[in-house]
């Protein structure tokens, strides 16, 4: 169970992969009948209806982006969206609506007062200037946490249901803009806001959070996701990501598990590897089918967060089928609860490298989830570039004591809807570059 209660990582939609100037996807810009007509393909069941993906989530410039209203608060713009009406129109349909928010307040809000008390913005900054039009708080002074209850409060009654808090340190790339060092009282202050709020909210926070165990905590123990590497959309581009990418984030996600699943304590917070780019063809998508293909299921793997970046206008017949295919999705409702980790054929070690193996489970049945991959040669960010790499169709042999889970198991591959042969010994599995299996083993008693 996450810090705001959540048992399972959001899937819905984000917009940010539309507003980076994506030359070959639709034009979005951030309006309300834009965003409308993305996120109601979200409910509608001759697109993705009856998926499970529920948040329609706005990144930045829903919001003023230089002063807030009387009080200092976020305010959207007025000119482009009604955010309590679109939260309205979305919860009328069953989804939900996200904002994007960044630590600090304005610095032109300054000399406002926060509402509901006495004390002025000035009174609560370190005055230092974050980059961001914005003024760092002192998170020990009285008024702070004030005006987070009173911004949060603000959300919930506009409707509200899901908060990113982006470009918080340490791990942020603070020369980017002009960070502080540690804007990780920010996190802290919004989930203590989300407790006091009048309906539920998650809180994901961003951007590649520092991992260890001093901030992991700061993470864990208030946030419901956090990312794990930095953007993977490629920017003022012709595509939307490219294949070299998703292989640093892969292993960016190998790291992170590595790290947190050597304790007995249960994780209570979920992997975000940024948004999930698999629903268009490959001159909109930037990666082949079979990249598509194992890019979904190594985000359902890792029981991460499915907030889709695709053009959903632009949905093609195979991005549809990744997407809403119930048993693959059924994978993702097993990997919220026990985590994939790294299991290298053969070896059953976690190091990073070409032909990798992952498993989640077993559970209290012996059922596991397995993930065999050939991710290609390394690209440049894949973490494997000094062990040797092969090219082409390559034959990977994954014994089940390599996996941890010796003895006879049935094998469901579920892409393929089909049941294969028991095996006693452990999987044999030819990929092409960038191909993976996803594989549902159940043990024979």
């Amino acid at each position: 169970t996450t810090p705001n209660g959540y048992h399972s990582p959001p899937r819905g939609w984000n917009s940010f992969g539309m507003q980076v100037g994506i030359r070959s996807a639709t034009h979005f810009a951030m309006t309300q009948n834009h965003t409308i007509a993305q996120c109601d393909l979200l409910a509608d069941p001759d697109a993705l209806g009856g998926a499970g993906y529920e948040y329609c989530s706005l990144d930045s410039g829903w919001s003023i982006g230089d002063h807030g209203d009387e009080h200092g608060r976020i305010m959207y713009v007025e000119k482009q969206l009604d955010l309590p009406a679109l939260a309205d129109h979305l919860h009328a349909k069953g989804l939900k609506l996200g904002v994007y928010v960044v630590p600090g307040a304005f610095s032109k809000d300054a000399n406002k007062t926060i509402y509901g008390t006495h004390i002025r913005l000035n009174n609560t900054f370190t005055g230092h200037d974050n980059g961001l039009s914005r003024i760092d708080f002192n998170y020990t002074r009285d008024g702070v946490q004030q005006w987070h209850d009173s911004v949060v409060n603000q959300f919930a009654e506009w409707g509200v249901d899901f908060i990113k808090l982006d470009f918080v340190t340490p791990g942020s790339p603070e020369h980017d803009v002009h960070l502080s060092p540690d804007t990780s009282g920010s996190v802290i202050a919004f989930h203590k806001a989300i407790a006091k709020a009048s309906r539920p909210m998650r809180l994901d926070v961003s951007w590649k959070l520092e991992p260890n165990v001093t901030y992991y905590d700061v993470s864990r123990r208030n946030a419901d996701s956090m990312r794990i590497d930095q953007d993977i959309n490629n920017q003022r581009a012709d595509t939307f990501v490219s294949w070299a990418t998703i292989q640093r984030a892969i292993d960016n996600c190998r790291q992170y598990i590595n790290l947190h699943t050597h304790s007995v304590e249960p994780l209570t917070i979920y992997p975000d590897l940024d948004n999930l780019y698999v629903g268009n063809a490959a001159n909109v998508s930037g990666i082949t089918d079979a990249q598509r293909q194992t890019m979904m299921t190594f985000w359902l793997g890792a029981g991460a967060n499915l907030l889709i970046g695709s053009d959903l206008l632009q949905l093609d017949d195979f991005g549809k089928k990744l997407l809403t295919d119930t048993e693959a999705l059924d994978i993702a409702d097993f990997t919220s609860q026990y985590p994939r980790q790294p299991r290298n054929p053969g070896t059953g070690g976690n190091i990073a490298q070409q032909l990798q193996a992952w498993i989640a489970g077993p559970d209290v049945s012996g059922e596991a989830v397995v993930v065999v991959a050939n991710l290609g040669p390394p690209l440049g960010r894949s973490g494997y570039e000094d062990q040797p790499s092969v090219e082409g169709m390559v034959e990977v042999e994954v014994p089940f004591a390599s996996l941890g889970i010796p003895g006879i198991h049935k094998v469901r591959d579920v892409w393929r809807h089909k049941d294969l042969p028991m095996r006693m010994d452990g999987l044999h599995v030819l990929l092409g570059e960038g191909e993976s299996k996803l594989f549902k083993l159940t043990p024979v008693l």
